[in-house]
């Protein structure tokens, strides 16, 4: 296990490193969930339209239990495996970038926002698939993206948003098979 907690360092010390200050600015965009508001207000019109006001309204809450769903489960782990983010580890001090103002919270494993995005992003194309011929290369791009931000910022190792992820799709898979009784 040393060795591939070893392994996770340096790639996220390579990724990380990777940075530079002219493009700060995006990533810092990018990792930011209240910047994707109005990108949500435009999903749920999509929504909206495809199912109506009564479906809409359980499509909503069911995207809230998810992300509900994989905070919680991303707190529970990361007070149970308790893995110091990059930010708060004292033997990397110096050695990265740290893009982001304030390094919140003092555990990594795994990243909520790679399991939020990636959650999301099943969820989303599971819905729009049929009607939106590239929702899913969209939709996976984002989650791609956000995920990758929090390397870049500082606050994650590689294996805390491949985690992440992975634990997104499978909470976003279950959660569409919960859709197909719901959207018939």
């Amino acid at each position: 296990m040393d060795k591939i907690i070893k392994w996770d360092e340096e790639l996220f010390l390579y990724l990380n490193n990777l940075g530079s200050p002219k493009f700060d600015a995006f990533w810092l965009f990018i990792t930011n969930e209240y910047y994707w508001i109005p990108t949500y207000f435009f999903i749920f019109l999509v929504i909206l339209e495809k199912y109506g006001w009564k479906k809409v309204l359980l499509v909503g809450l069911s995207i809230a239990l998810m992300i509900s769903l994989t905070d919680s489960l991303s707190s529970l782990v990361k007070n149970w495996i308790q893995r110091p983010r990059p930010c708060r580890n004292p033997e990397l001090d110096g050695v990265f970038r740290l893009v982001i103002e304030k390094c919140r919270g003092s555990y990594c494993y795994f990243s909520a926002h790679a399991a939020n995005s990636f959650s999301l992003a099943t969820y989303l194309t599971f819905l729009f698939k049929k009607e939106y011929k590239y929702s899913s290369f969209l939709l996976f791009s984002w989650a791609i993206l956000v995920s990758y931000s929090r390397i870049y910022v500082g606050v994650h190792f590689p294996l805390d948003v491949l985690s992440g992820a992975f634990i997104g799709v499978l909470i976003g898979w279950l959660f569409t098979k919960t859709q197909i009784f719901i959207l018939k």
